[in-house]
């Protein structure tokens, strides 16, 4: 590291610009009444009704220039700035645009439809851009096994691969199924990094929260890694369990160099001040190492090709 404080990577964090001239907003509706019983975000995420901390909440959705001040403060050295599929869905001008603004701390992460026909011409003018990543984001999709794997998917995680990209998944409702999926898609594309959000939302369960056999194909290859966020903090707190303690589960099973922190600011709730500092606390139970790598080294080698050297 550079100095004596600790630097950080932010591999998840969300970007929302106050131009909505030049930005409109296209949201996506999400209400409880449209949510299945199981769904996994509960009453720590902001993203549901009933999301808010605290009688007086902070839910940021920053802009640009508000996150790289508050990066500074922060110490942490750049981000991979995540399209806000929620309210953008797959107009990525102002991802792209905000990024272009520090292209030496950010880097933009497009959601692209992996179906639609214009999405081939979209992925290479993104990549001229300077995207580093794509992200597929399946909500409202019923059949996410056939949205990732039709032909006209397959041309697009090829052409990811040869352009050098990452492919971010969003962590699905239908885990088990699309678990398998993402493996084939793994060993199919060995050398093309792909990153699953919010620890692909373990179940939490005794006796290691969920994180499991069912994980073995995630840990088993190399070109697969994880984001440790926000969100994953927000509803472990919820079930009353020590985040750290999920953590070190996690570094145990997958292996610190496959982990990486994200703040998820502009979803999840509180100050980035609040989230950095919650982020140091729940790697108490780490060596340094592994510390160093989930909060930073991890995520800025996978999306920005980091070698190490000067911060």
């Amino acid at each position: 590291m550079c100095d004596g404080d600790i630097q950080l990577y932010d591999s998840h964090a969300h970007l929302v610009s106050d131009d909505l001239e030049r930005y409109p907003r296209n949201p996506i509706p999400m209400d409880s009444a449209s949510l299945p019983a199981d769904f996994p975000f509960g009453p720590g995420t902001i993203g549901i009704p009933g999301g808010k901390h605290g009688p007086r909440p902070v839910n940021e959705k920053p802009t640009a220039e508000q996150l790289r001040s508050w990066m500074a403060q922060e110490h942490v050295v750049a981000i991979a700035a995540v399209q806000k599929g929620m309210i953008y869905r797959t107009d990525n001008s102002y991802i792209v645009d905000a990024a272009d603004l520090f292209p030496d701390r950010m880097r933009a992460v497009a959601i692209v439809d992996p179906q639609a026909p214009e999405t081939p011409q979209l992925v290479r003018q993104l990549a001229a851009r300077g995207v580093t990543g794509i992200r597929f984001f399946g909500v409202g999709i019923s059949d996410t096994k056939a949205w990732l794997t039709a032909p006209d998917s397959l041309k697009i995680w090829t052409l990811a691969r040869d352009l050098g990209l990452v492919v971010d998944i969003e962590a699905p409702l239908d885990a088990d199924v699309v678990i398998p999926t993402i493996e084939a898609m793994a060993d199919r594309y060995p050398t093309l990094p792909i990153v699953l959000d919010h620890l692909f939302m373990p179940t939490l369960t005794d006796p290691d929260f969920g994180i499991d056999a069912r994980y073995e194909g995630f840990r088993a290859r190399r070109n697969i890694f994880l984001k440790w966020t926000s969100l994953n903090m927000d509803v472990i707190r919820e079930k009353g369990i020590a985040p750290e303690t999920v953590l070190r589960r996690a570094v145990d099973y997958f292996g610190a160099d496959k982990l990486m922190w994200g703040s998820d600011i502009g979803t999840s709730s509180g100050t980035y001040k609040e989230m950095v500092q919650r982020a140091v606390a729940s790697t108490r139970l780490l060596s340094d190492d592994e510390r160093r790598k989930v909060l930073h080294d991890t995520g800025r080698r996978v999306f920005a090709h980091w070698q190490g050297g000067s911060c």
